[in-house]
């Protein structure tokens, strides 16, 4: 059990039997009234998202969640296989499971997977990845001015947006949270 002034950002609660992860809280304390937090939580398993209020300094329980530093290896057509770098024990994890992430998974890229009572919760990614640009339009001389973008392939499969200047080979900086473009990567 934990107090909702405990609370942080991917901690996992269980409500009512499933688990919910903090996605954003905030504390706030009216001038009328007493304190409250007000939390932002997604189903571990379904991916809703809902708002929910808490009174302050309510008990809330928590869950246990396991959290391994696993190398991706890779996927058989049905399963994504990771390693665990301490143990080498390799664990098969759905593609439900590893959702989104599957956008950015590389071989012998380092994640963080997340269980509870030997059960797969979620894939954590780092919050950015560099990928090579495999397939894009050619830019052109002066495209540098303007703001537009044009869509590019990464080396696993996924599409972004990037600046007109950016060209196909080049190694780009991608935030993992929401597929967008942060930058060139200096090689």
């Amino acid at each position: 059990m934990a107090s909702t002034n405990d609370l942080k950002n991917g901690m996992v609660l269980n409500i009512d039997g499933q688990l919910w992860a903090v996605v954003e809280f905030q504390h706030v304390k009216p001038g009328k009234g007493p304190a409250f937090v007000r939390t932002k939580l997604k189903n571990v398993e379904s991916n809703k998202t809902v708002d929910k209020t808490f009174n302050a300094g309510t008990k809330v329980e928590t869950a246990t969640v396991d959290r391994r530093s696993m190398q991706y290896l890779y996927n058989d057509g049905t399963s994504y296989v990771f390693m665990d770098v301490q143990s080498y024990e390799q664990l098969e994890i759905s593609p439900e499971i590893v959702g989104g992430a599957a956008n950015f998974l590389l071989e012998n890229q380092d994640v963080v997977v997340a269980t509870n009572e030997g059960r797969v919760l979620f894939i954590e990614m780092p919050a950015s990845v560099e990928l090579v640009i495999t397939f894009t339009e050619p830019g052109l001389a002066g495209d540098s001015a303007t703001g537009r973008t044009k869509p590019a392939t990464l080396e696993t499969g996924h599409e972004i947006q990037v600046p007109l200047f950016i060209n196909q080979g080049e190694k780009v900086k991608v935030d993992t949270r929401d597929s967008s473009y942060m930058g060139r990567v200096k090689s």
